[in-house]
């Protein structure tokens, strides 16, 4: 519901609120920005003019939860004009869809205001009643958003902290509001800071040279989408195309170079090998080695990251120091592994830190595409300024322009550039496996059920996934090589469909795939969906996924770290029969692996028994008459 003003009505100071089903989700909240000059839009206007129109489009999504994507909105803009001196005009651009809403502001050129300069903007979101907020705190705008979510009632959030988005909150009634972001295009990152009880306000991260200034552009100007997903069921916020919907198309004319996959990535295990003729490193025998392991196992990239802290190219991984992207180090024979990975039909991917991509990538890019490179990895970029975003946004449309994917890490949330730049085929922006490395709590259970109704709101997030040497959280104990993750081999496959990841990771070294039936079920799980339903799900506790690819249905089921069992329908198949290839956990051991096949129907649920910290996988494919 979205009630607007008719031409001619003075407004005061200008407010928003967003009500669903007759259930206000946002009360009575304040617009505008505070400009550098010390003035602010956001006073008292008059509504000079209101037009509407219907947004009606369907467009093809080359990776992302469905293929398909609708794009059914009703949109209002609202011109205003200042009732005081220096009487500006500027409007604010509202969407309501069926889940969710939107606004935007757009500042207009005119006499005495011909370029813009924001301080801070004035946006508020007041939640009424007695919600709860799944938060995410950070030390500053200076983050690659690797916390743990701090569950908390929204009226009792300190005022101290800053909220990283998506930010999701339980309203009362069963209700669901999740705040983030859509098309950050020359502007800066948007947080939340607590202000009065129930009340959060908008903070933007201010320019690296210029502390009290976030924004400076020429006029005319438009600010990214300020997102509300709300629904009567979180599994719908996770199914939204909202963030997507609110980017420009596509921007490049032949996607068809642009395939998702899995790719190898050896940093995450710490180049750690058993029973193999060379000392595992950056080196020519490594490459080849994992190569050959790809070629094997179906898994189609193999990525040339860093160990320790010297990357593939030389020098430190961080900080850079000026080394050169298109040259490896000593030992590792790059045109050798590149000739070898053709041969065995396997491409290569290139890890970079993001200072040696500012620096390099008009000439690396263009020779990464002659030599056949897939895609490359920035990473450390740990802000979201204007500055950073303008570095973000030139860097996949180059890389476009050279038929390279992109995944970014050590980064802030997506905000839908994926729907422009389709080669951009996931973000970082979470505390994930990494962390098993090194973090003595390390990555739960019940982070990992979180995360979904959090992070993956905003987009595709990578998560380090792929190993099969799984402990019980009481038997955790973090280690650089090796590393081990919490749960059991059932809730690593069952990953690959719950967490949206275009460019998942097969992170484990390759002899621990050795054998373990688990591998070709993991190789053959798709990494792109025609459709995705959310079957089931408690924010914290559990969740069950189903996407589509072909005819083809793919259902992961993850708990927290409390065994569980749960009856999951099955409505989402077409009528007829299917056989399903089933994944589950034993009962007494989380590093095996039980696989069994049955007929199923729409008709009939299925009950999946969950251990503690487990889960379930499920292939499911129409059955065929001899």
């Amino acid at each position: 519901e979205l009630s607007l003003g008719k031409d001619g009505d003075v407004v005061g100071a200008p407010r928003y609120r967003v009500v669903l089903a007759h259930q206000t989700m946002i009360d009575d909240s304040r617009l505008g920005v505070d400009l550098n000059d010390g003035t602010a839009l956001g006073g008292p206007c008059e509504i000079l003019s209101v037009d509407r129109l219907v947004i009606r489009e369907e467009f093809q999504q080359v990776s992302g939860k469905r293929s398909r994507v609708q794009n059914l909105a009703r949109e209002a803009t609202v011109r205003l004009r200042e009732t005081i001196a220096p009487r500006r005009t500027w409007e604010v651009v509202l969407r309501a869809y069926d889940d969710g809403v939107a606004f935007r502001y757009r500042f207009l050129p005119q006499e005495g205001f011909d370029a813009l300069a924001i301080r801070q903007e004035r946006t508020e979101f007041r939640i009424p009643g007695k919600s709860l907020a799944f938060a995410l705190p950070l030390n500053g705008y200076t983050t690659s958003y690797e916390t743990r979510y701090k569950v908390k009632p929204v009226g009792e959030l300190p005022q101290e902290w800053l909220l990283g988005l998506p930010l999701l909150i339980e309203c009362p009634g069963g209700k669901w509001l999740a705040i983030t972001e859509a098309n950050l295009d020359e502007y800066a990152g948007l947080y939340l800071a607590p202000s009065d009880p129930g009340t959060l306000s908008a903070r933007l991260s201010p320019l690296p040279n210029e502390p009290r200034v976030a924004v400076r552009h020429s006029l005319p100007h438009t600010s990214p989408w300020r997102v509300l997903l709300v629904a009567d069921r979180v599994g719908r916020l996770v199914e939204s195309d909202i963030v997507l919907n609110l980017n420009e198309p596509c921007a490049i004319n032949d996607t068809s170079w642009v395939k998702t996959g899995k790719t190898t990535f050896p940093w995450w295990n710490g180049f750690y090998e058993e029973g193999v003729p060379f000392k595992p490193g950056l080196n020519t025998a490594t490459a080849i080695h994992y190569i050959d392991f790809c070629a094997m196992a179906g898994i189609p990239y193999h990525s040339l990251d860093g160990i320790e802290n010297t990357a593939w190219y030389g020098g430190p991984i961080v900080p850079y120091e000026g080394a050169d992207p298109t040259k490896a180090v000593d030992g590792l024979d790059l045109q050798a592994v590149l000739q070898h990975a053709k041969a065995k039909g396997v491409r290569i991917r290139l890890w970079m830190n993001w200072q040696a991509a500012r620096a390099h990538m008009e000439r690396a890019f263009p020779l990464y595409r002659e030599w056949g490179i897939e895609g490359v990895m920035l990473d450390f970029m740990d802000r979201d300024d204007q500055e950073m975003n303008r570095f973000v946004r030139r860097a996949v449309a180059l890389a476009a322009d050279n038929q390279l994917t992109v995944t970014l890490h050590g980064c802030p949330k997506p905000t839908g550039l994926e729907r422009t730049y389709p080669n951009l085929l996931t973000h970082e922006a979470v505390m994930n496996l990494e962390y098993d490395k090194w973090d003595q709590i390390g990555i739960t259970p019940d982070h990992e059920v979180t995360v979904p109704f959090t992070r993956m709101l905003a987009g595709p997030l990578d998560f380090h996934q792929g190993s099969f040497r799984t402990v019980r959280p009481e038997a955790f104990k973090p280690r650089n090589d090796a590393p081990l993750v919490m749960g059991t081999p059932a809730r690593t496959l069952a990953s690959y469909v719950v967490f949206q990841n275009h460019l998942s990771m097969v992170a484990d070294y390759p002899t621990a795939y050795q054998g373990h039936p688990g591998l070709p079920v993991l190789a053959a799980i798709p990494t792109t969906w025609d459709e995705t339903r959310v079957l089931d799900a408690r924010v914290g506790e559990y969740i069950v996924i189903a996407r589509r690819s072909g005819e083809e249905w793919h259902i992961g089921a993850m708990t927290n770290s409390k065994s569980r069992s749960i009856e999951v329908s099955l409505q989402v198949l077409g009528a007829g029969e299917f056989s399903a290839s089933i994944c589950l956990d034993t009962a007494n051991d989380p590093s095996r692996l039980i696989r069994s096949d049955s007929k199923v129907s729409k008709e009939t649920p299925i009950s999946l028994d969950l251990s503690a910290g487990g889960g379930a996988y499920l292939r499911i494919v129409p059955s065929r008459k001899p």
